[in-house]
């Protein structure tokens, strides 16, 4: 007998697959050494927005287009409370969204914060995955 996802299911594994995409790129870079560190920033932010609004849609809650992890945070809150645990996480990598966008007055990235942001990531990732697995 083969699974069957709802599409409310199917849509949040949607988002966690396209966050699997920028975790691949990111960790090829850091690996590598093949491109800029300030592209593992961007993709680590990448990656957590996709599983925050993932975790939205698993628990069929609409979202306006918004790239701030800090007000994706505030949506999912009365959902799962345990997300302020977070909360220097999402802080971290809400900055990577414009700073590595636009030129302006921001610093060169080192491959210490592109680690970092990666990290951060990558537990935002264990926590969402945690919560659609266990909800399941």
């Amino acid at each position: 007998m083969q699974n069957r996802f709802s599409l409310e299911e199917l849509d949040a594994n949607e988002w966690v697959k396209k966050s699997h995409d920028d975790e691949l790129n990111a960790n090829s870079i850091l690996t590598h050494r093949d491109g800029a560190p300030s592209g593992v920033c961007f993709l680590s932010q990448q990656m957590a927005e996709k599983l925050l609004k993932g975790l939205l849609v698993f628990y069929k809650k609409e979202f306006p287009k918004i790239h701030d992890l800090l007000e994706l945070q505030t949506l999912i809150l009365n959902i799962e409370p345990k997300i302020r645990n977070l909360d220097n996480e999402l802080d971290l990598l809400n900055t990577y969204y414009f700073e590595t966008r636009y030129p302006g007055d921001y610093p060169e990235f080192s491959w210490q914060e592109a680690a970092e942001a990666f990290e951060a990531a990558k537990k935002i990732k264990e926590f969402i995955l945690g919560k659609i697995k266990h909800k399941s």
